[in-house]
């Protein structure tokens, strides 16, 4: 079958027509490159007595490209299907509807893989499989709104909104999405199992040189690349810090205060001696900012062993912050081979 998501066209100057959505011919142009349509249908496993008229690795290719260019719905196929001499024969929004609710959880997971495969390409080509610095991973959640009670797995929230709260992974290298879990709006920010899901999802995105030694039950020395999770204080909690650890996956996570984080503050208020020039993500000095490790005024830490305790203090945000706001806290948990 045909899985390719663009048609071959060539590029002349000058002429008074004008060609809509030229960018996306080129996305699609480069998946096509990649074989992203074709991997993607080796792992869709037909339905049916007969082959269905569009392959479905093109489709999800395609619609992938609707999203890419702001479409919000199925019917927005229609802007590919209008412009059949740059994307060939579109399938109709019907179709698309029904290739989707055609992917049960096996495909899903099969379909995880193909991504992977072509991942692993790109990265390789960026360079990104060498070297050996660190592999950032942030995890985040999202609140999207809806406006329909009709939408499967819609929930108000406790902002007062209405509709969704996906949880994604992204890899901080590239920008790209490597994992995510879809949840009703009244989940929670903090629940442990869906931040070790999203982090597992996104670890079998890596490319096998980087994801070595990271996976669930993996021995520590298979780990040549370190790989480190960042997340807001959602992520502070102890079963998500333990599962990082041991996936042998370093974390940086938002501190949530308590009791013994704000005393360690404290007792570091006004001890010069502590605290050391902050700097920028360039490395230039951070006007007026300062940091400090308080890791040994933390007694009786259900933390993971290694996990070292930073304080970040800098002058107040005009007209976002209130005078009587705390220092913002960070928890750096890294991962020391040497075990000290």
């Amino acid at each position: 079958m045909h899985s390719t998501s663009t048609n071959r066209v060539s590029v002349e100057p000058g002429g008074a027509g004008v060609v809509a959505h030229v960018g996306l011919h080129a996305l699609g142009a480069f998946a096509d490159r990649l074989g992203l349509g074709h991997l993607l249908s080796s792992r869709i496993t037909p339905r049916g007595e007969r082959l269905p008229v569009h392959d479905r690795g093109k489709v999800l290719t395609q619609m992938a490209l609707v999203i890419a260019g702001g479409g919000e719905s199925c019917a927005d196929v229609e802007h590919l299907r209008l412009q059949s001499d740059l994307f060939g024969h579109v399938a109709s929004d019907s179709t698309v509807h029904r290739t989707f609710h055609e992917l049960d959880d096996a495909t899903l997971v099969e379909l995880a893989k193909a991504t992977a495969a072509v991942r692993a390409k790109v990265w390789d080509w960026l360079a990104l499989t060498s070297g050996s610095e660190a592999v950032y991973l942030d995890i985040d959640a999202s609140l999207i709104e809806v406006h329909s009670e009709n939408k499967v797995g819609a929930a108000p929230n406790y902002k007062k909104g209405y509709g969704f709260h996906p949880m994604l992974c992204f890899a901080d290298a590239t920008g790209e999405a490597l994992s995510a879990v879809l949840r009703p709006r009244n989940a929670t920010a903090n629940t442990v199992a869906d931040h070790v899901r999203v982090l597992d999802g996104a670890i079998e995105q890596l490319p096998g040189q980087i994801a070595s030694g990271h996976h669930v039950g993996d021995d520590e020395v298979l780990a040549t690349r370190s790989v480190v999770v960042r997340a807001d204080s959602a992520g502070c909690t102890t079963g998500f810090l333990a599962a990082a650890r041991a996936r042998h996956v370093g974390f940086f996570v938002t501190a949530r205060s308590n009791t013994q984080v704000m005393n360690a503050v404290f007792d570091a208020v006004g001890v010069e001696d502590v605290w050391l020039p902050a700097t920028t993500q360039d490395g230039q000095p951070r006007d007026g900012a300062a940091v400090a490790e308080l890791t040994s005024l933390i007694e009786h830490s259900p933390l993971p062993a290694r996990t070292r305790l930073i304080v970040r203090r800098e002058p107040l945000h005009p007209g976002s912050a209130q005078p009587d706001s705390f220092p913002r806290l960070s928890l750096l948990g890294l991962l020391d081979r040497s075990g000290q």
